[in-house]
């Protein structure tokens, strides 16, 4: 039988329309285990009327997963345009988060040379610069994945391979403190700047 998103950490976020532009939303192969590949809306932009408008803040690219009856999400990852949206992120989550769960985030404004740790929300947020590519294989390098072995695999099943990797994920970085890194962030880059209009 089936497990449904009702019955996962994901419900609440299901609920709030937040999984956006879902590349996979469903159980994965490994069984009892959901998983999610798409956005997530962090701030809604102001609806008038009926007008349907992407959302002001969101976390895309995120890759996530969770067992059926946890109500913890036990792995996640995804891209912010900033590292400040880390709290609206943590917000959004909220009792979803779980201090044995493995989180990463991918921010365009840290420096490409550094790592951090950051305690937050009362989870560990691995905090990682994103060099040029996507989060997917971010992730695939991190966890020394191999692309190849992963291409057979269907959407879920690329899914399980990485949030069983990264359950694996010993790596240590610096720590340093959600205000720490406001410091230490550079500035946000306009994602639309040198495009052709």
């Amino acid at each position: 039988m089936s497990i449904q998103i009702a019955e996962t950490a994901f419900a609440g976020l299901d609920a709030d329309k937040r999984l956006l532009n879902p590349v996979f939303k469903g159980e994965t192969p490994k069984g009892g285990r959901f998983g999610f590949r798409g956005d997530i809306a962090l701030k809604f932009a102001q609806q008038f009327a009926d007008e349907a408008r992407p959302p002001e803040i969101s976390t895309d690219q995120v890759i996530m997963a969770a067992e059926a009856g946890s109500s913890h999400i036990a792995y996640f990852t995804g891209f912010l345009l900033s590292f400040e949206y880390l709290a609206l992120l943590a917000d959004v989550l909220g009792d979803a988060l779980s201090p044995s769960g493995k989180y990463f985030l991918f921010c365009d404004n840290i420096d490409l040379s550094t790592r951090y740790q950051v305690q937050y929300g009362g989870a560990t947020f691995y905090i990682l610069p994103i060099d040029e590519a996507t989060v997917y294989n971010e992730m695939l390098e991190l966890l020394y994945l191999e692309k190849n072995d992963l291409k057979k695999l269907d959407t879920g099943g690329k899914v399980d391979a990485i949030a069983d990797a990264a359950a694996k994920f010993t790596g240590k970085f610096p720590e340093i403190t959600y205000e720490e890194g406001l410091k230490l962030m550079g500035p946000i880059r306009n994602m639309y700047e040198n495009r052709p209009v």
